[in-house]
């Protein structure tokens, strides 16, 4: 679509912004699962999320998206059992019960949506937050390769339509269970200062250690992993499938056969599963920011001008290759000056 409307440049713009999303979306998840990881066993962070970047990339290069479509749904049901069992008994533990968590979160406005403020698009007010929430999720559900091979993989049109309209309807809920989580951990050290310097971070983590029985604080540590590993191996195959496609097929080998076009698999998987972990790396040496802050940043910066140019092709009939060179050239001079 995109090369049809703008030129070969368009597809390579979108792909190129794509790839750098998807290194950033694994260097971050990679460093946020060694965190309980390495608060729990003392190991080294860069140890463990080297070791967790070869694991995984092992099973992504050998199973390819059929591997990467079940794994993702065992890890999600582990995920998900993790959370809400973490919350219950969360909840349960302030002294005068979990009405106290609500009286300190609303003292706190941990329930409020923030400033409805339209002069200042700095701060994470109601309006820059849902705008960035819908060219984030136009992002995820529009153009995604992570969702689009899903929607690909279904049995039918209508599977497809499902799973998609499943995701959707899903996101709020999910989002707000582990928004809610934040919240009660902020209410909990309220009650129960810590007597620890801790990053942010790592609260999450403090919590599982110091406050959950042994058995529970290794179910909790399994489903940190299954969501790591889970959105690692997406990100991995969907890169490697982009890179063979767009890049390798059109630019490397024209007349690729079947098994180039797997040797191309296994070696773009393989180099990205190396770039993701040392990015990973890279960023367990940040101190003066969350790991979130640098997320949304570094999602913000590659993903706005790529969901900007599919929305070019699909609400103007008119826009050919002029207009879109001017409207991707501007969009980097913008983002470059916004970051």
């Amino acid at each position: 679509h995109l090369e049809h409307r703008f030129g070969p440049w368009a597809r390579v713009y979108a792909g190129v912004c794509y790839l750098l999303i998807q290194l950033a979306r694994m260097g971050t998840v990679l460093y946020l699962m060694a965190l309980p990881i390495h608060v729990v066993l003392g190991w080294d962070v860069t140890l463990i999320i080297v070791a967790t970047g070869v694991c995984v990339t092992a099973y992504t290069f050998v199973g390819g998206i059929v591997a990467v479509i079940w794994t993702d749904a065992i890890q999600c049901i582990i995920l998900m059992a993790g959370a809400v069992l973490c919350l219950v008994l969360m909840l349960f533990k302030f002294p005068e019960g979990p009405g106290q968590l609500f009286e300190i979160a609303n003292q706190h406005e941990k329930f409020s949506l923030g400033s409805y403020d339209l002069s200042d698009f700095t701060a994470p007010t109601f309006w820059v937050v849902l705008l960035y929430g819908i060219v984030i999720n136009l992002t995820n559900f529009g153009i995604d390769q992570n969702y689009v091979q899903r929607y690909i993989a279904a049995k039918s049109d209508d599977d497809a339509r499902k799973s998609l309209w499943m995701g959707g309807l899903l996101f709020l809920p999910l989002s707000a269970l582990f928004f809610f989580i934040g919240t009660t951990l902020f209410a909990f050290y309220q009650v129960n200062p810590p007597n620890f310097e801790v990053k942010p971070d790592e609260v999450f983590a403090r919590f599982i250690v110091d406050e959950l029985p042994p058995g529970l604080t290794g179910l909790l540590i399994a489903a940190v992993f299954s969501a790591a590993m889970s959105t690692v191996s997406t990100s991995l195959n969907s890169s490697a499938t982009l890179f063979m496609t767009d890049w390798y097929k059109r630019f490397l080998n024209r007349e690729a056969t079947e098994k180039q076009q797997m040797g191309a698999l296994y070696v773009s998987t393989v180099v990205w599963g190396v770039f993701g972990t040392l990015l990973a790396v890279g960023i367990a040496a940040l101190e003066n920011r969350t790991v979130l802050d640098t997320w949304w940043v570094l999602a913000g910066v590659f993903s706005g001008g790529m969901v900007g140019i599919f929305l070019l092709g699909m609400v103007s009939r008119r826009a050919g290759n002029p207009a879109g060179v001017v409207a991707m050239c501007v969009g980097i001079l913008v983002i470059v000056w916004m970051s």
